[in-house]
């Protein structure tokens, strides 16, 4: 596991808890941020409530490496930029993360990182992509019909990604 992973996913970790089934939550039953139709997918079988709230923190991290991280391309990011796109993967989606990602760069949203998009982010500073992915998100979650019962914790997170995100060095 390198270093950048496990620092992002230590914060996604932080923010997705454990075992959650909110009744307003659209995502349903969850278990370190991970839904039950994702389980289900990453095991190729039906699984219950009972599979999610039974998940391991491992097994979380395997699913969040290979279906979010390495979805992304984080490896091929610069770290600041790999640190807030895989949050928003995790929270908004892998496609809707990317095309916020490709959008901060001027280039065709298509919700998949190729060699334009790569090459787009290599020429921009980190912590200007950073900025403006956090406020393009947040303008998502203001958008979204639950705002009002999740949006302050929804808020903090973007913020404590923020700041995870870019360490004093380069924020100045």
């Amino acid at each position: 596991m390198s270093d950048a992973f496990a620092h992002a996913l230590a914060h996604v970790l932080v923010h997705e808890g454990g075992y959650v089934d909110h009744p307003d939550d659209p995502g349903g039953a969850t278990n370190f941020g991970i839904t039950l139709a994702t389980l289900q997918g990453w095991r190729g079988r039906s699984v219950t409530k009972a599979d999610v709230r039974a998940l391991t923190k491992g097994e979380a991290g395997e699913i969040y490496k290979a279906r979010y991280w390495d979805s992304c391309r984080c490896d091929e990011l610069p770290g600041p930029v790999a640190f807030i796109v895989f949050d928003a993967a995790v929270n908004h989606g892998v496609s809707r993360a990317v095309r916020i990602l490709q959008e901060t760069v001027g280039v065709a949203s298509d919700g998949r990182i190729g060699p334009v998009t790569l090459g787009a982010v290599a020429s921009a500073r980190p912590a200007a992509l950073v900025t403006e992915i956090a406020a393009r998100r947040m303008v998502l979650y203001g958008n979204l019909a639950h705002f009002r019962t999740f949006g302050l914790g929804w808020s903090r997170r973007l913020m404590g990604t923020l700041v995870g995100a870019l360490p004093t060095s380069l924020a100045a």
